[in-house]
């Protein structure tokens, strides 16, 4: 039996290799002692489960299914093929214990995860996670398992279609019907995942014109390394989206937990530029007012954002198990990391990336500006344009990260790329802040083998020394 250790938004592995229906079995004998030794006598509000469209998920997820039926917990079944932000809007709805989400989300197809989710729909917290990895048996001996059918027979399984409620709470939230009858064409780059016709069921039928691209399932995930929304994943998509003379491009990822956008001209528009115009959007435009809350990996326009409209902008580690707590504690009116995934107030604390592109379509309805326009006006409220851009090195050899350790460890260097560096900070990384408010960041991922350099600045022309520089800091140049 393999060690199973959840990271930043629960557990992936290679499928057949450690993932495999055994290891998920005892994933979900750990999540149900969890839930067990957490609220016992209420065991009857059951767990949701559902997964994404990778190779053999209903079958992981009847697996999961069958261990939290023989502990004698309900299941509210969903099968594959589920956005993650319904899973997590299925809990709410249900008032659920909880929920178990097959999905690897926008990692390479070979790979499967394990996900789980709070009450809240949103990701448990770092203290919750280890419990939940304590309670893992080591073996299949210390698994309940029931059958399938025999559960389901028992009234322990009961199959669950989240899509009409969720469905009537993105209208809620947002005016689709303007969207509708605004005379867009969008081309829709669902990245063969789980987001396929979710955003035409909200706005195709009018006057907008949407045109849904990757829709089928194809768990090889073709045209792309690997339905992450960002270059080069999304060329093929905003190739076509040129093909069409679409006016805006929205991606989704595997799961369509996460936004991808491209601008008038089929221009790939950075993650962190996104989250700026979604708090734009919010702020100036709504004219809402909460708290932002933000990973360390993302965008300081956020803090500038901040300050011009007198809202408390919050950070934290990287990942949703830190920024769906936060949300809740502090009544988040937008959370966000730099991979692109977003949460909203009045939703579920779970990063939802068809709610944010139907926001960001929103923005320009309302506004009548396009992408690049909108682009312009958040420029104009932080003082002009944030540039950024990421480096991932795949490292296997624990010798080379624990090196890269050491060094960073020690590290504090008196200029990044000619920049005076005023800061370190080591929250979930190494951050080095410098002089022009930009930033230097480096991490080890917590869902794959890779160390990411990150960096934002004002200085366009300093972008790739910046990343160069990270890359000799941490001995992996």
């Amino acid at each position: 039996m393999s060690d199973i250790i959840f990271g930043t938004d629960g557990w992936r592995a290679r499928m057949a290799e450690d993932y495999t229906f055994d290891n998920v079995r005892r994933c979900a004998q750990g999540f149900a002692a969890y839930l067990k030794s957490a609220g016992g006598n209420e065991l009857g509000r059951g767990v949701v489960i559902g997964g994404d469209r990778r190779f053999q998920t209903e079958h992981f997820a009847a697996a999961a299914a069958e261990v939290m039926a023989a502990n004698g917990i309900f299941v509210h079944f969903c099968g594959s093929g589920v956005p993650t932000p319904v899973i997590s809007f299925g809990v709410t709805e249900r008032n659920a214990l909880g929920a178990i989400n097959i999905t690897a989300s926008h990692n390479p197809p070979e790979d499967n995860g394990f996900k789980v989710r709070d009450s809240n729909g949103g990701a448990i917290d770092p203290a919750g996670l280890k419990a939940i990895e304590a309670l893992i048996p080591p073996s299949m001996s210390g698994v309940r398992r029931m059958n399938f059918d025999t559960a389901t027979r028992a009234g322990l399984i009961a199959p669950y279609d989240p899509a009409i409620a969720y469905e009537s709470r993105i209208r809620s939230l947002v005016d689709v019907a303007a969207i509708k009858e605004a005379g867009f064409t969008i081309l829709v780059d669902n990245m063969w995942g789980n987001g396929a016709g979710y955003l035409s069921r909200f706005i195709a039928g009018g006057k907008t014109r949407v045109v849904e691209y990757h829709a089928e399932r194809n768990p090889i995930f073709p045209d792309m390394q690997r339905p992450e929304p960002i270059p080069p994943n999304v060329d093929a998509g905003l190739a076509k989206a040129r093909e069409i003379g679409a006016d805006v491009v929205c991606i989704l990822d595997g799961d369509a937990d996460r936004c991808g956008f491209g601008d008038e001209n089929a221009a790939f528009v950075d993650q962190l530029r996104v989250y700026g115009l979604l708090a734009m959007y919010l702020l100036e435009v709504r004219g809402e007012r909460g708290t932002i809350v933000k990973t360390i990996s993302t965008t300081s326009m956020l803090n500038k954002l901040g300050q011009r409209y007198g809202v408390p902008v919050v950070s934290t580690g990287v990942g949703f198990k830190y920024v769906a707590p936060a949300m809740l504690e502090h009544a988040g009116l937008i959370g966000g990391e730099e991979s692109g995934g977003y949460a909203f107030r009045g939703h579920v604390p779970e990063r939802d990336g068809i709610l944010a592109n139907l926001y960001l379509l929103d923005l320009m309805h309302r506004t009548g500006k396009k992408p690049t326009e909108l682009l312009k006006m958040l420029f104009g409220l932080v003082g002009g344009p944030h540039y950024y851009d990421r480096i991932d090195t795949r490292v296997k050899d624990n010798a080379v990260k624990q090196a890269a350790r050491v060094r960073l460890d020690a590290a504090l260097p008196a200029t990044v790329a000619d920049l005076q560096v005023t800061e370190k900070v080591t929250v979930d990384g190494y951050k080095f802040v410098m002089e022009d408010g930009g930033w230097l960041l480096i991490r080890f991922s917590g869902t794959e083998p890779l160390i990411r350099v990150y960096c934002e600045t004002m200085h366009e022309e300093k972008v790739s020394a910046i990343l160069q520089d990270g890359l000799q800091l941490a001995g992996i140049a």
